[in-house]
């Protein structure tokens, strides 16, 4: 039987987690993240990478042709446990905080929980969307770093 613990929460680096302190911590966050948003978490692995792997995982399993911040593949039934890989491309996070003026900590703080919440059932294509998964993504950097 499927429970939000931490130990359904995995990371793993093909790159970067220099800015990923108190792992363990962050682990028990993202398993309360989908207790909050009532999902039942199975596994979820997050894969921290390059521009150039995650542009390969576009290619090929997206037919896009463009570099990326995050690739989130749900990998379970509806109405079953979430499991799923989430690929996080370091390179563009660091750029993207860069660009936005704000710490690379908190950009990829950010990334990581907006693929929990695309599993949640957050979509960000319409400009609808993207505000609400704006706001989500906002309510739990702040219960994070409170």
């Amino acid at each position: 039987m499927p429970t939000n613990t931490p130990s359904n929460v995995h990371f793993h680096f093909l790159k970067g987690g220099n800015s990923l302190s108190n792992r363990s911590h962050l682990k028990s966050f993202i398993a309360s993240l989908f207790k909050k948003e009532k999902k039942r978490l199975e596994d979820i692995h997050y894969v921290f990478c390059s521009d150039d792997y995650l542009l390969e995982i576009n290619r090929q399993h997206l037919q896009h042709d463009y570099y990326t911040d995050i690739i989130t593949f749900g990998l379970s039934d509806a109405g079953q446990p979430i499991k799923a890989e989430v690929y996080i491309s370091i390179d563009r996070v660091k750029d993207n905080a860069r660009q936005f003026k704000i710490p690379i900590k908190e950009e990829l703080h950010r990334v990581i929980f907006h693929g929990a919440l695309h599993l949640c059932g957050y979509k960000d294509k319409r400009v609808k969307d993207q505000a609400l998964m704006r706001e989500m993504e906002d309510k739990y950097l702040g219960l994070y770093f409170k």
